[in-house]
């Protein structure tokens, strides 16, 4: 039987496959910590929760309009005003099953089989998949820890050509935490002046876990925004991973429109019950959004002179999300305490769930040196997870 060429070619997510693995491990009794999942260790706020029962109780559980109930379009078109000075109408909004089917939507809604997109890498693991579904070809630009994993106006400017159809970049990052400041934004945005064809898709999901700087958009200089399509969604901020809702907004008529036509072919309106609940979340106080950022910080800061203290790892300050990102190449080509060499970042990674610990491999991201680590967990788990992590490391030779 010969099935999808292209389905059979790309990769399952490493972040849930890996996760997965040490579910299972832990299934068979291994004392095995991950530190692999993007998932706030949080409970969604009771606020939130209490707009789902309510919606229960009003039987709002019938089909939703695919671009979502008019209520949640205008929230997230209000969220845009107050909090990233972009004037969305409810209609340039679409309200989807997650960010990830807003990109999946986009992409498919814009490009075409060998269209040209830049995308900055490290990067989030299922972009380079999603374009490939979409037929992409795909520039890999990767920014080294020495960029601060950030593309430089510079480095765009030589990845652009006229054939180029779309940017695809994230801030603050996964899987790297770094954040663009609106100076280097700008300079971005001088060079992508010139270039006028480039649909720019912001991926915007970590917003609200910004620890240095305040998070901004590039869609808030004027000369892009009507190409500009930004990506964001409750799961990370509002710790609603599992209601699966995600949103998109541009003021591009005809992106709109193919995107829409798009979920409706997919999923049609994401849930019923947890559209309400996001508009209590929308619209509501953001206390326990700062309360977890807090959180966060605090983990972020205790694990990082930890990371930095294991001799041949290389770690940079995050400025938002919850993840390192440490360059490990100096361990790739050692050999295990029994005999095994580590021929590249994937076997290092097999060789630390030995350890007792499991992190993603930068392969994973677009890069062949690094490691990614959540801190998505308590404090007592990190440091019990980073100091297996130093052990395994130091025990190569």
């Amino acid at each position: 039987m010969r099935l999808s060429e292209i389905y059979s070619s790309i990769n399952e997510s490493a972040t849930l496959a890996i996760t997965k693995k040490v579910r299972e491990l832990k299934a068979k009794g291994k004392d095995v910590i991950g530190l692999t999942l993007g998932e706030p260790d949080f409970d969604t706020p009771e606020h939130i929760k209490q707009a789902a029962i309510q919606a229960l109780k009003d039987n709002i559980t019938h089909y939703s309009p695919v671009a979502g109930y008019p209520d949640i379009r205008a929230a997230v078109a209000a969220k845009f005003s107050r909090e990233n000075n972009l004037n969305f109408k409810t209609e340039n909004v679409i309200v989807s099953t997650g960010a990830k089917q807003c990109l999946f939507n986009v992409f498919n809604a814009v490009l075409n089989k060998g269209d040209e997109v830049v995308l900055p890498t490290p990067c989030w693991v299922s972009y380079i998949d999603m374009l490939t579904i979409a037929g992409a070809n795909i520039t890999q630009v990767e920014c080294g820890i020495e960029d601060g994993f950030k593309i430089s106006a510079k480095r765009l400017a030589a990845s652009l050509t006229q054939n180029t159809k779309m940017l695809v970049f994230c801030t603050p990052s996964n899987p790297t935490g770094s954040m663009y400041s609106r100076e280097e934004l700008a300079e971005i945005v001088e060079v992508l002046e010139k270039y006028p064809e480039v649909i720019i898709v912001t991926d915007e999901i970590y917003e609200h876990i910004a620890f240095n700087q305040k998070h901004v958009s590039i869609a808030e200089f004027p000369s892009v925004f009507e190409r500009c399509v930004v990506i964001n969604g409750l799961s990370k901020s509002f710790a609603m991973t599992g209601w699966r809702i995600g949103y998109m907004a541009s003021y591009n008529k005809d992106i709109m429109y193919l995107s829409e036509k798009a979920q409706g072919q997919v999923t049609s309106g994401a849930n019923s019950i947890a559209q309400k609940a996001a508009v209590a979340a929308l619209n509501g106080p953001m206390d326990a959004v700062f309360e977890m950022r807090e959180a966060f910080r605090q983990r972020r800061d205790s694990v990082y002179p930890r990371l930095n203290a294991v001799e041949g790892l290389k770690c940079i300050l995050p400025d938002g999300a919850f993840y390192f990102y440490p360059e490990v190449s100096t361990f790739i080509g050692k050999t295990t305490p029994a005999g095994d060499k580590i021929k590249d970042i994937d076997e290092l990674c097999l060789y630390l769930i030995d350890c007792g610990v499991a992190v993603i491999p930068g392969s994973a991201f677009g890069t062949s040196k690094h490691l990614r680590i959540s801190y998505a967990y308590s404090i007592p788990e990190l440091e019990k997870g980073v100091e297996r992590l130093a052990q395994g490391l130091s025990a190569l030779s």
